[in-house]
């Protein structure tokens, strides 16, 4: 991991939502659940889905393609959990959420 780089801020990610960012050309959902921060790679493994589009709920992200339900907090497919999408340290300094990439 080549360290934090800052994603986006605390005010741009509503409470239960999330919002796509590039880091070291890498597309990375950032995830508001329950007024913490979380970020897994922005692709489902079923299509392709862009999962930082998906509605959270009790830290599961829904893929807004076909519905396939990731926990934000490891990225472990909550169907399969053989299944899994890459997660990444989050850090909030003030204002600003911090990816580890």
């Amino acid at each position: 991991m080549a360290g934090f780089e800052r994603a986006t801020c605390r005010g741009e990610i509503p409470e239960g939502q999330g919002k796509v960012v590039e880091l070291a050309g890498r597309k990375i959902a950032v995830f508001n659940s329950g007024g913490k921060f979380y970020a897994i790679d922005n692709t489902c493994l079923h299509r392709g889905g862009p999962l930082g589009e998906g509605h959270v709920k009790d830290n599961v992200v829904s893929c807004p393609w076909h519905h396939w339900g990731f926990d934000v907090t490891t990225g472990v497919c909550t169907a399969n959990p053989e299944f899994k999408v890459e997660s990444f340290p989050v850090q909030v300094e003030g204002e600003d959420i911090l990816v580890g990439i």
